[in-house]
């Protein structure tokens, strides 16, 4: 839909400014009394060769770079992985309603997690962040075994089908334990609902290169998702293997999912809401896809944070939960509006 390259630097250029005004508003919200003019003089105050007073005090300044600052580009990584890698299955798989959670890594780290919590008690919850990356993994290697088994690995439904199967069981599994260990569920809940709390720039840092690494491969393939969109006969009569190019994808994006939900835990529909509506606003040419589900996606987890923060000052509201309150209908509306196209 949009063609020039005029247009598409429009677009993408207002996205990013959109970006950057989220998380301004996403430092600023709060009882510390930042200031945008504080917080942008000190900002400029860390670069090289630039030395300018910002007004802030120690603790103000404490309050920015170890706790906001971190929580925000936390929630930049996590809101662009979840959306690119969303766009990425729903591009393999040919399904506008695929999520980066299809194939079983919300449930194998969500079972992960809760192992961590109830064996390990009150100490475990340090290991959750590990035991969720390695139950998603888990869980996504299980789905393209059991597809394997009956024959059908070629076949995206098979594999569809297959995370499904996966997914129950890891989800009857975590049930068991959660009913085993009862003392344990505010906890395991806590993890399930998500949360972009940070201890300081450690998660960013753990995140970072996965969602980094991740990011680039995908858009690399931008032009094979093109080619795959018309079907897997026409893609390999073009010299693509589509088996072998959706399981590459599919595990490149769920490396990356694995890693930043096993730092916020399960926040849903930013993968399968973002990159089904920037679709319908700049069609299904990955070349605008990509860069623009990142930065909306960036976007929408970031402003969801700051009504999770908010709505229920002092406490503070799962991020899962607005992202379900916000995206769940919106979904609904798009579906509507794209029938009726």
């Amino acid at each position: 839909m949009i063609a020039t390259p005029r247009r598409r630097a429009v677009v993408l250029g207002g996205a990013a400014i959109l970006l950057l005004a989220a998380m301004l508003v996403s430092i600023l919200v709060g009882p510390a009394g930042l200031t945008p003019r504080g917080v942008l003089l000190d900002i400029v105050d860390r670069l090289p060769l630039v030395d300018v007073e910002s007004g802030l005090s120690t603790r103000q300044q404490a309050i920015l770079w170890n706790i906001r600052m971190p929580r925000v580009v936390l929630g930049v990584l996590v809101g662009a992985m979840l959306a690119v890698a969303g766009a990425a299955y729903q591009g393999v798989f040919r399904n506008p309603l695929a999520d980066p959670y299809l194939l079983g890594v919300s449930s194998g780290a969500g079972l992960g997690a809760t192992l961590a919590i109830v064996v390990g008690g009150a100490a475990g919850f340090a290991g959750v962040p590990v035991a969720a990356f390695a139950g998603g993994l888990l869980a996504v290697g299980a789905t393209y075994a059991l597809g394997r088994s009956v024959g059908g690995v070629r076949s995206e439904v098979v594999i569809i089908l297959a995370g499904v199967a996966v997914a129950a069981f890891a989800n009857a599994i975590q049930t068991f334990f959660m009913q085993l260990h009862d003392d344990t569920l505010r906890q395991v809940y806590s993890w399930m609902l998500g949360r972009l709390s940070t201890d300081g720039w450690t998660d960013v840092r753990v995140v970072l290169p996965y969602v980094v690494v991740t990011v680039a491969i995908i858009a690399l393939h931008r032009r094979t998702l093109d080619v795959m969109a018309v079907g897997d006969v026409e893609a390999a009569s073009l010299g693509i293997n589509p088996a072998r190019v959706r399981l590459f994808l599919v595990c490149v994006a769920t490396l990356g999912t694995a890693a930043v939900v096993s730092a916020s835990g399960l926040i849903g529909f930013v993968g399968i809401v973002v990159p089904h509506a920037v679709r319908l606003l700049v069609g299904p040419g990955h070349r605008m896809l990509l860069p623009l589900s990142l930065m909306v996606g960036a976007t929408f987890l970031v402003l969801s944070d700051v009504v999770a923060r908010t709505v229920m000052s002092p406490s503070e509201l799962p991020i899962g939960v607005v992202t379900a309150a916000i995206g769940a209908p919106f979904f609904l509306f798009v579906l509507r509006r794209s029938r009726g196209a």
